[in-house]
């Protein structure tokens, strides 16, 4: 399967052309991608038009590697761009309602009813707007509600939306035109909150920092990556590469565990934040924090289905030792985890040898590493092990002092980078909380498991 002829991709905001445009520095995990002069001529500044076949070669190891993404408003729409939208619900009247508006008429849609408690609400709305419904006898979970209305789809492509969301109008249509590019079994929205005015804190917090907003930059979605995992909450979906679609077995984390599969198996998934389905979130507090506890627990089952995906923290060799020498908070501890990023600068500088300024580029990509490190520790100290965290303080000052640099290092990183709108007390507050929800659902769940699998951090080269 080779990209199209009219194709276009453009380089990611990340991804550095170094020496003089003769390589290109980049993707997940970094690398270093030197140009043969005929590759180089097919670049123009930092776009790409798949011509013939080498630039469809040159196009695809770029998307492959996450170095650039597509363009997409420059891509065709499918040749047949029949789609059924499959809705599954349980109750919901007017959240259903207004979904369907959303949509408007004429497109097929089939309804899938969870063994709602006041079926008749449902149905009235599905006749309303012209969907085919479907009522299962007993509640099966999203997951196997969603595959229920798959098989009944005829059309080449699949909407799942949930009832709880609204569609923009070009949503779709523009989330097709992935499909170009014949490895891509999936594409997604960005998902953002109802365009209304927020009545309560969590709602502000929420606007800013769901945990269905992925951001505002496209990427592939591919375990390890920024984006390792997209929401079901909207998907546009290639039929038949779906196959079975979601795991009936899941109630949680079936999203997850299906971008994993479709990646597995040799195929892309894609993030596209150009267009948005807007979410109704939960605003009250013990709800919210209830269903931030119940994503939590789908870490347990993930891992048991991808054990090499999901872990809290992945470390290399040297991000474990700088990270434990700054934990260690001993006198001895700057000093070596200063020298522990000068011998990673020297390695890495060396492995760029033969481009230009390879040290100057070695303590860009040691920084970055290193920022990542203290990132993802500060997220192992307050969000998966706060419960070790908790009994750390009860012992030691040293844990104390690292708990309290963490949270505070993490709420000042995350309120400049989510632009939110709520005061900086109340975000901090309800940051730890979304932590302490989401940890304690992981717990919750390898306790229930008798696993660690979740809860295990992994040390890769």
């Amino acid at each position: 399967m080779t990209l199209p002829l009219g194709f276009v991709v453009e380089l990611d905001r990340h991804t550095r052309v170094v020496d003089g445009g003769r390589a290109l520095l980049g993707g997940f995990p970094t690398r270093l991608l030197k140009l043969t002069p005929r590759a180089r001529r097919l670049l123009t500044g930092r776009a790409l038009v798949v011509r013939d076949a080498a630039g469809a070669l040159l196009a695809d190891r770029l998307l492959e590697t996450g170095m650039a993404h597509p363009v997409v408003g420059s891509l065709p729409a499918p040749t047949d761009p029949r789609y059924t939208v499959v809705v599954p619900v349980r109750d919901r009247p007017r959240q259903l309602d207004r979904l369907l508006r959303s949509i408007g008429p004429g497109r097929a849609v089939i309804v899938v009813d969870d063994a709602s408690r006041q079926p008749a609400a449902v149905a009235a709305v599905a006749a309303r707007h012209g969907a085919r419904l479907i009522a299962l006898a007993a509640n099966v979970g999203p997951a196997a509600a969603r595959n229920a209305g798959l098989r009944l789809v005829t059309t080449p492509y699949v909407v799942f939306a949930d009832s709880d969301i609204v569609l923009d109008p070009d949503t779709v249509s523009t989330l097709l035109r992935h499909f170009a590019d014949p490895r891509v079994a999936m594409a997604v929205p960005r998902i953002t909150g109802l365009p209304t005015p927020a009545t309560t804190w969590i709602e502000r917090y929420e606007n800013s920092r769901s945990s269905l907003d992925l951001g505002a930059h496209p990427a592939p979605v591919r375990p390890g990556t920024p984006v390792s995992w997209a929401s079901s909450a909207c998907v546009v979906a290639r039929v038949d590469a779906l196959g079975e679609g979601f795991d009936a077995g899941m109630r949680v984390g079936e999203d997850v565990d299906l971008c994993w599969r479709l990646v597995a198996a040799g195929r892309r998934v894609r993030y596209e934040p150009a267009v948005r389905a807007a979410h109704e979130h939960r605003v009250r507090l013990r709800d919210w924090l209830q269903r931030k506890a119940v994503y939590g627990t789908g870490a347990q089952p993930l891992a048991e289905r991808h054990p090499e995906s999901v872990a809290p923290v992945v470390f290399a060799p040297w991000s474990t030792a700088f990270a434990a020498a700054l934990l260690a908070g001993r006198r001895w501890s700057t000093p070596a985890a200063a020298a522990v990023l000068g011998a990673v600068t020297v390695r890495i500088a060396r492995k760029l040898n033969g481009t230009e300024h390879p040290y100057r580029l070695a303590v860009r990509l040691t920084g970055n590493g290193a920022l990542a490190t203290l990132s993802q520790t500060s997220a192992l100290l307050t969000r998966h092990w706060w419960p070790l965290t908790v009994v750390g303080c009860a012992l030691s000052g040293r844990v104390r002092r690292a708990a309290a640099v963490a949270a505070l290092a993490d709420i000042a990183l995350e309120y400049r980078r989510d632009q939110a709108t709520l005061d900086p007390l109340r975000y901090g507050v309800a940051r730890r909380l979304d932590d302490l929800a989401y940890g304690a659902g992981v717990w919750f769940a390898a306790l229930r498991a008798r696993s660690s699998a979740a809860l295990r951090p992994r040390v890769t080269r």
